[in-house]
């Protein structure tokens, strides 16, 4: 999520438009009482709207977004402020709308908006198929300035990539494991030199970050979601991960891979740019290779260099993946792999196999992580 700070004299908000695909948009900030920033788009897209809170206005604890319809402003919802931020989601139309926030006074309607609107700490609470409520467990906006270490640790124990076209290794260092401005920036970058690597492997200009919830957070069954963007290039050679494995910790999680489970909520590849490939590994599955339908997916869209939320729903019975809202794989095989719990893991990564490093393969490149959350 972008967050823009406002000036010291302001009281009121700037909203900023976060999209999740290219649009045109236009925007202008006003001055009149309780309002601020009236924002035009004249495209179909599902947008993220977000704003940081400065001055008296720190104090509010929820604002009211407005959308301009038959020649007036109506409430829509009533967004939540946390830690001196708001952020909502927007299903646009075919038609030019506008949006702007309201804070101050909230009307009568407004009340009974934000009666039937529930949150935590993960913000609105996502609804279950049941018509009941997904309670938060982890969150992390990444919002200060350093990785929060009592919720991620560094990888520094494996590679990435191969030996004969380069491979990286994990490094817990500022410039491939960092947050600033509201991200989670994971990098992979070539040295001048090479470099020895933590796990003993022998030295490579290449190095790489990947951070995971290891023997800190891990959950078994739930909604776990995760917004990224990575580097908008088509070039070979990266490939960047949002999956899970299973909690070494846990009893049932004891056997070799595959047998033990993994579920990759998703894989880009910057050699397949507009691609975000799930895939679940357990021994079914992998005995026969990749089969689009029960154990992966080739038709999930998420193009490269913009915001894509990626969502799994696990229960005992049932995995589904969600790119920007949309299923793209469902498995309802009940396997014992995906009966126990599971860490988080972030990882950019350099290419290996059909997608390796060559020559003009953009580097550095980012993985920048806007949030991760989970619910049970």
């Amino acid at each position: 999520m972008i967050r823009v700070p406002l000036g010291a004299a302001l009281a009121c908000l700037l909203g900023v438009l976060v999209l999740g695909t290219p649009v045109a948009a236009s925007g202008h900030a006003t001055h009149r009482h309780g309002y601020h920033a009236d924002v035009r788009l004249d495209r179909p897209v599902t947008t993220e709207r977000s704003a940081r809170l400065t001055g008296s206005a720190r104090g509010w604890h929820q604002v009211v977004l407005q959308k301009r319809a038959h020649g007036a402003w109506r409430d829509v919802r009533v967004l939540r402020v946390r830690h001196g931020a708001y952020r909502t989601r927007v299903g646009l139309t075919s038609r030019v709308q506008v949006f702007r926030t309201r804070a101050g006074h909230i009307t009568s309607r407004a009340r009974k908006v934000a009666a039937r609107v529930r949150t935590d700490a993960c913000g609105s609470q996502p609804r279950k198929a049941d018509g009941g409520y997904w309670s938060c467990t982890f969150a992390d906006d990444f919002d200060g300035t350093a990785l929060d270490r009592t919720k991620w640790v560094p990888q520094t124990v494996f590679s990435t990539g191969d030996v004969l076209s380069g491979y990286a290794c994990y490094d817990d260092d500022p410039s491939v494991v960092s947050v600033s401005g509201g991200t989670l920036n994971l990098s992979v970058r070539q040295n001048a030199t090479p470099l020895a690597c933590a796990n003993g492997l022998p030295a490579t200009p290449y190095r790489a970050g990947s951070v995971s919830t290891y023997h800190l957070f891990s959950q078994r069954y739930g909604r776990f979601e995760a917004r990224f963007k990575n580097a908008a290039t088509t070039a070979q050679g990266l490939q960047e991960s949002w999956w899970l494995w299973p909690d070494d910790r846990d009893p049932a999680a004891q056997l070799s891979w595959p047998l033990n489970g993994e579920i990759d909520v998703a894989e880009t590849y910057s050699n397949y740019s507009n691609l975000a490939v799930p895939f679940l590994h357990y021994t079914a599955s992998d005995n026969g290779g990749p089969v689009p339908g029960l154990n992966t997916a080739w038709s999930c869209t998420g193009a490269r260099g913009v915001y894509n939320t990626y969502t799994l729903q696990w229960t005992p019975s049932r995995l589904e993946i969600f790119v920007n809202g949309k299923s793209c794989l469902v498995n309802t095989s009940g396997d014992p792999a995906f009966q126990k719990s599971y860490i988080l893991n972030l990882t950019q990564a350099l290419g290996s196999g059909t997608n390796p490093l060559v020559a003009a393969t953009q580097l550095p490149a980012t993985m920048s992580v806007d949030y991760v959350r989970v619910w049970k």
